[in-house]
């Protein structure tokens, strides 16, 4: 728990906790540095789009991978360079990162893993058993470090967060705002797997009595 910040909406604050969480997690995971050259797949995601900015934030050259109509969001939100997965596969342009991080569990393994520099890290947030096995191996038999774990959440990493939101460093992106009484569309919305960083589920208080 901690304290909402003071120049978010309490709609904005609730997109906080998980996205923010987790990216600042796994980033922290991956011993991102500045001057490192990271990759953020899913970059306009929950994880994603937090990601990028914290990234940004921890002084790294970033580039984020993301859909064709979420491009121009993802550079608003500092990346230096974005590409389009549905024309451009990163794998094959013979770039190579410090850090490739993928928020949606969607990236190739074999091919991350020759995108990555002879000491990189590759960060998966949606690990299957039979993935999990893998990465173990590749680990084991290179230099490149694999990391695929559930994001634990602490408090200080909240309050961190808290504070990077209050002092305009990052901020929470909404897609799309649905009252409780709709909460079954707006999980059909989410699963159909377009969002643009959150959707929020807004409470009004029944002040009758």
């Amino acid at each position: 728990m901690a304290i909402k910040p003071t120049n978010v909406t309490y709609e904005e604050a609730a997109a906080i906790p998980f996205g923010g969480n987790t990216a600042l997690y796994f980033l922290r995971k991956g011993n991102i540095r500045s001057g490192q050259k990271v990759m953020i797949y899913g970059a306009s995601g929950s994880v994603g789009t937090f990601a990028v900015q914290l990234a940004k934030y921890f002084g790294a050259e970033v580039t984020g991978v993301c859909s064709t109509t979420n491009l121009e969001l993802v550079k608003s939100l500092g990346a230096d360079k974005v590409i389009d997965y549905t024309k451009d596969d990163f794998t094959k342009n013979g770039e190579t990162y410090d850090v490739i991080f993928d928020t949606v569990g969607k990236s190739s393994l074999s091919g991350c893993i020759r995108s990555l520099k002879k000491e990189g890290t590759y960060l998966h947030t949606v690990v299957t058993p039979a993935l999990g096995v893998r990465m173990r191996w590749n680990s084991m038999t290179s230099s490149k470090k694999l990391i695929g774990v559930t994001a634990t959440p602490k408090t200080e990493n909240l309050i961190y967060l808290k504070e990077l939101v209050e002092a305009g460093k990052i901020k929470p992106v909404i897609d799309r705002r649905y009252p409780l009484e709709q909460i079954v569309e707006a999980h059909r919305y989410v699963d159909k797997g377009h969002k643009k960083g959150n959707v929020v589920i807004t409470v009004e208080h029944n002040k009758k009595t």
